[in-house]
């Protein structure tokens, strides 16, 4: 296990050179093996988080997992959460915000996701999650390539700068429809929106439905020239 935060960064090089090919369960293994409880997952309960929850139940069944709670998601969101952390016990820590909406709006105006949308994304999902990962050296991400342009390029691992963290992003190369198989294969439960033309499950007043052929992430921030929370985008917004 690496001890120090400040990994080298030809250290990561070497890593992603072993790993870009591998198979999402030797990459979380390698994780788990490589920091142990400086490890951490981070997921909002997306296909990719439900398939990656579902391999570590057998890898590392007790890996602490953040979720970051808006106090803005779907109702379905945290049915889902409340169902998984049930039943497949796990060990869940909510990230939330410093101010709730009602503070928030006091603060900042009504609706800041109208007027400001980063600006929001910035103080309920950025500025939470970046403090609930101080205590850990190493995050897993369900970031896909095929998920939008400004993800074609996600590596396997590779240095978070805004963290300061290495984050390892197992399903990086899995395709959408990859990851559909799976869940259905295991009869795993999923977000009941995605019934309903929800491809990518946010917050809900900036989230909707999308046609079909339409970008995984189109139904996000619409109308606004934004396409990403800022979590995965190194430079701060």
């Amino acid at each position: 296990m690496y001890s120090s935060p400040a990994i080298q960064h030809p250290e990561i090089e070497t890593l992603q050179a072993e790993l870009h090919n591998a198979y999402p369960q030797t990459i979380l293994r390698r994780a788990v093996d490589m920091f142990g409880d400086d490890l951490v997952v981070v997921t909002s309960f997306q296909p990719t988080g439900i398939v990656t929850l579902h391999m570590l139940q057998e890898i590392a069944p007790h890996l602490t997992i953040l979720t970051v709670d808006t106090n803005l998601l779907f109702d379905e969101t945290y049915q889902l959460m409340d169902r998984l952390e049930r039943e497949w016990g796990l060990n869940l820590i909510r990230v939330r915000p410093s101010q709730s909406v009602a503070e928030q709006a006091q603060t900042h105006g009504n609706a800041l996701w109208l007027d400001e949308p980063n600006k929001c994304c910035e103080l309920r999902k950025v500025i939470p999650l970046k403090d609930a990962l101080q205590g850990y050296q190493a995050w897993i991400s369900g970031v896909r390539r095929d998920q939008s342009a400004s993800r074609a390029e996600t590596a396997v691992v590779s240095w978070d700068k805004r963290n300061e963290k290495v984050k390892f992003c197992p399903f990086a190369t899995w395709t959408e429809s990859m990851i559909w198989t799976y869940i259905h294969a295991y009869d795993l439960p999923y977000n009941a929106l995605h019934t309903q033309g929800y491809t990518s499950i946010g917050c809900f007043p900036c989230t909707q439905a999308v046609q079909a052929g339409d970008d995984l992430r189109a139904g996000r921030w619409v109308n606004h020239a934004k396409t990403e929370c800022g979590i995965h985008v190194q430079n701060p917004l």
